[in-house]
């Protein structure tokens, strides 16, 4: 049977130095367990690299692990909500492999079908800044080859007291703290300025951290004496109130005051970000600043050790503790209508950039959300549909993100706006679960926003979301609830469009002639309303149920049509599915595979991940039925290895079909 890729979630390895012993008593416990999983505790206190310690050690044993290593950051000490080990539960559950209907939404039930999973597989899981026990319990594995690690500032005594191992991090020796200095400004200067190199280590208490943040800027600078930043350094000590941050908060603020005024202001306005990771176009809307000059901030932010540089121009902050720092100093030192203002800056340009993305998927589209204020200085182009699609997918998170901040922050109009135009990424690429809860908050907004056409389209949205995770009578309630509105607007397009979606309900079920009735409906009203396009996506549904009862020959005549439609609009996604339905439709067997192979090409040539998978099913179909059940099992592992976290029914009958094969 087919399976998805074992997870391989951890963050790039960081550098580890000074920290052999650790490593040794890591290794012992993990040796010395038998036939019980492994939970590693490491705790220490602020900045004193137990999140550096986890990660190196978990690399350096991940090959002992191969059914996956998964990781989540639980935000125990964030300017950010906790995670809850429900949404966490949700993303290991579906790493593993568990199609998005088959996840309860319990957070017990979640937590029982996680044992379930994990009870005999070989995993590694690093639960990174935890704040209770509490929060850790359901997201321990089951396997008794797997192994745990946790990391906290707090000793998780009721943990421990279950079974866990602890391991304390203590702070480098002044030897460990001098090669760490030596790793990054060099043996020279660092030898050359030995007293004031082991004050500058005693004043950043031997803490890794804070040690990283001072050296960043003496390695920015390396004309400037040790003692310069040491005397400014003890300066900075002086004014805080002694501690277990005061080492690091005193580097931070050391190096926050180094900054000039804008890279300054950009510090405190990136912890406005509603995501973890940003990229320089976002970066300049939000400071409304030219891409350039974001771009040589963030450069000057990174050179600080403030920000991470990751890969393709994207940044994040380097610690939890640093972007709590630039949250605190945004509020104390920024006022609240300049704070506003760049929120607002921020969702107006994911906004326009997001729609400007639907416009190179979806020309054909009308009516697309034009309501960012202010509109952006500088639009992010793109230089073609896989661009634009592509761009969609790096920001998932923080687009869904930007909507749940719009909603909060009680921009209604752009919170629903936003979902509206996240569809063509999950049109394509499915991400189904995310997908319901995006346009959850977007019908929220519209009905908070009194708008009953965006609410109308909000319900469109997310019936078809519930369509696709075969909640078929949750969908069926949203789509009735779109038709009253459509026929209280008097929108009869608009209506035959949640008819039509009734009946791809009423197929899925098997209600063939009331889907048949319900298409046949809609299309007689799109072309009553001049709505070609959309009577042929009516077409095609009405030819898929034609298939579905055996008459094949009928369903080709209703898809030469819609393709005859369809070829007058830009719409090469629905031309795509429509050749895959003749591909089913055909008899000749020649004809059908060279339909679902062109099928195959457009759907792979538009970056679809859905419409691939769907090819493919296509092809191991016709191979089946054919008399090819290799080929056929082939054509089936591929679509799912394709389909990958685009969660759906589409996975269940996938792994239907492959236990019929075998």
């Amino acid at each position: 049977m087919a399976s998805l890729p074992a997870p391989s979630q951890l963050p790039p390895r960081p550098r580890l130095i000074d920290r052999e012993a650790a490593i040794a008593e890591l290794d012992g416990l993990r040796e010395d367990a038998a036939d019980v999983p492994v939970t590693v505790l490491i705790t220490g206190s602020v900045g004193v690299g137990k999140s550096v310690l986890a990660l190196s050690w978990a690399h350096m044993i991940r090959s002992y692990y191969p059914d996956g290593q998964l990781y989540a950051e639980l935000r125990g000490h964030s300017d950010r909500a906790p995670a809850s080990p429900q949404e966490v539960l949700g993303d290991f559950l579906h790493a593993l492999g568990i199609p998005a209907e088959l996840i309860p939404g319990e957070p017990a039930q979640r937590a029982a079908l996680y044992r379930t999973v994990t009870h005999d597989q070989r995993l590694l899981v690093v639960l990174d800044d935890a704040l209770t026990a509490a929060q850790v319990r359901p997201l321990l594995p089951a396997s008794p080859t797997s192994v745990t690690v946790v990391t906290s500032r707090h000793r998780l005594t009721s943990l421990l007291a279950q079974g866990a191992r602890g391991v304390y991090v203590d702070r480098f020796d002044a030897a460990a703290s001098l090669a760490f200095l030596r790793d990054t400004l060099g043996s020279d200067r660092v030898d050359r300025q030995r007293e004031a190199a082991s004050e500058l280590v005693e004043l950043c208490m031997r803490l890794p951290l804070a040690l990283s943040v001072a050296a960043a800027r003496l390695a920015a600078r390396p004309s400037w004496p040790l003692r310069e930043v040491v005397t400014a350094l003890a300066e900075e000590q002086r004014t805080l109130t002694i501690g277990d941050d005061m080492a690091v908060r005193s580097a931070l603020d050391l190096s926050y005051r180094a900054l000039g005024p804008e890279t300054a202001r950009l510090y405190r306005y990136l912890a406005l970000v509603p995501g973890s990771t940003f990229g320089g176009d976002a970066v300049a809307a939000l400071a409304d600043i030219p891409r350039l000059e974001a771009r040589r901030l963030l450069g000057e932010l990174t050179d600080a050790n403030l920000l991470t540089d990751i890969s393709d121009g994207r940044y994040r902050f380097h610690h939890a503790l640093v972007r709590l720092h630039a949250a605190q100093l945004a509020e104390a030192e920024d006022q609240r209508e300049a704070r506003e203002g760049a929120e607002g800056r921020l969702l107006a340009w994911y906004l326009a950039t997001a729609a400007h993305a639907e416009r190179q998927l979806r020309p054909y589209r009308t009516g697309l959300p034009r309501d960012a204020e202010p509109p952006p200085a500088e639009p992010t182009d793109f230089g073609g549909p896989q661009d634009a699609l592509g761009w969609l997918a790096a920001e998932r998170a923080n687009l869904s993100a930007a909507v749940t901040l719009a909603h909060t922050r009680g921009r209604e109009v752009s919170a629903w706006q936003l979902a509206d135009s996240m569809w063509s990424l999950f049109l394509y690429m499915g991400h189904q679960v995310e997908r319901v809860g995006v346009e959850e908050t977007g019908l929220a907004a519209a009905r908070a926003a009194r708008d009953p056409y965006a609410e109308a389209k909000m319900l469109n949205r997310l019936g078809l979301s519930l369509y696709d995770l075969g909640r078929y009578d949750d969908a069926v309630e949203r789509f009735e609830e779109a038709l009253q509105i459509w026929r209280r607007l008097g929108e009869r397009g608009r209506e035959a469009g949640s008819l039509r979606r009734l009946g791809l309900v009423s197929a899925a079920r098997g209600d063939h002639e009331v889907a048949i009735a319900r298409f046949t409906a809609s299309i007689a009203m799109y072309r009553e309303s001049g709505a070609d396009r959309q009577a042929a996506l009516g077409l095609t549904d009405l030819a898929g149920v034609l298939v579905a009862q055996g008459r094949g020959s009928d369903a080709v005549i209703h898809l030469e049509q819609s393709r005859r439609m369809l070829s007058e609009v830009d719409d090469l996604y629905n031309r795509a599915r429509v050749g895959l339905l003749l591909g089913y439709a055909h008899v000749n067997q020649e004809q059908a595979d060279r339909e679902l192979r062109s099928a195959l090409e457009i759907m792979d040539q538009l970056g679809s991940s859905v419409g691939r998978a769907a090819a493919l099913e296509g092809l191991g179909e016709l191979a089946e039925r054919t008399g090819r059940p290799e080929e056929a099992h082939h054509c089936y592992e591929m679509a799912l290895e394709v389909l990958g976290e685009a969660e759906s029914a589409t996975y269940l009958r996938l792994r239907g079909r492959l236990d019929h094969l075998s």
